[in-house]
């Protein structure tokens, strides 16, 4: 059994919805999660309101306050890969995140997750990831390790004041193929397009409709039939980047999502999804100081 070392948090929706009692909640917010698994839960005094008072399985549901609850999974997997703090000041922590390893935790993943290996390594507890990276895209995160400058640094992702720079391998299409016959590198595209959620939900597709995703993207290098792209997004939709490669007709290499979902199976160490969040520039909010930040990690296709 792995527990989580800290209590996780939800807020009780302000509608009730339909919910009698908390228990109930928990059992419709989790449906993945048995109801006697949150019974043995809450009989354990692993569920409680932020104040500190444990819930009964009778405790009435009350609108919007807040519940705390510790994870906890039989059989954690396993990421044989180290990550890597690239800087840390007084205020943030920048990470080299491997592939397969989840910034936060969810699903199967309790411990095992790039945020609770930071806490474990640095003593710290308050620390928060300032934007997300998907479990099989690799490369760097900025973590949030001061609440009272935190909103400055969330700022630079809602403001898009923040450069963003990945690197992905992907096999070259056959238009492509023939561009190349008379043009020379790099070939760049501008991609715009509306990207919604798909079914299975975690999945998303492009759609018709107004654009709410854009990237850059450009083709750097060559290497027999495959090339590798430098891509930077401009808005932040859930696999934006993925999608956007797939739109060229070029999917990135080892994407179990796309173009065709894979069925589920063990992670594939020795394939990783070709992704890498390479580079990271911004003018700090709180020094001023221009930050430059790049991966160490490489693309094991390339």
């Amino acid at each position: 059994m792995s527990i989580a070392a800290q209590a996780s948090k939800v807020s009780l929706p302000a509608d009730a919805a339909g919910f009698g009692t908390v228990f109930e909640f928990l059992c419709a917010k989790f449906p993945y999660i048995a109801p006697q698994v949150w019974q043995q839960r809450i009989a354990d005094g692993k569920v409680y309101w932020h104040q500190g008072e444990c819930i009964t399985e009778q405790t009435p549901f009350m609108p919007s306050k807040l519940l705390c609850y510790y994870r906890e999974v039989e059989i954690e997997p396993e990421v044989p890969f180290s990550h890597q703090i690239l800087y840390q000041d007084q205020h943030l922590i920048v990470a080299d995140k491997p592939h397969f390893l989840p910034v936060t935790p969810g699903g199967q993943y309790v411990n095992e997750c790039l945020l609770a290996r930071l806490k474990r390594q640095t003593g710290l507890t308050d620390i928060v990831p300032l934007h997300r990276l998907d479990r099989d895209t690799a490369g760097l995160v900025l973590f949030s390790i001061n609440p009272q400058s935190r909103a400055a640094y969330y700022a630079l992702f809602s403001g898009q004041t923040i450069s963003k720079q990945y690197q992905a391998v992907a096999m070259l299409s056959a238009a492509v193929k023939q561009q190349l016959e008379t043009e020379t590198l790099p070939l760049e595209w501008q991609i715009k397009n509306r990207i919604e959620k798909a079914n299975p939900r975690f999945i998303n597709h492009i759609v018709a409709g107004e654009a709410n995703s854009e990237s850059e993207i450009s083709l750097t290098k060559v290497q027999g039939d495959k090339g590798l792209f430098t891509l930077m997004p401009l808005t932040g939709k859930t696999h934006q980047l993925r999608l956007h490669m797939l739109s060229l007709g070029m999917p990135i290499l080892h994407d179990i999502y796309y173009p065709e979902l894979q069925p589920k199976q063990p992670p594939q160490f020795a394939t990783p999804l070709q992704l890498l969040a390479k580079e990271l520039q911004f003018i700090d909010p709180v020094s001023g100081i221009k930050h430059s930040f790049a991966s160490q990690l490489q693309l094991t296709a390339w």
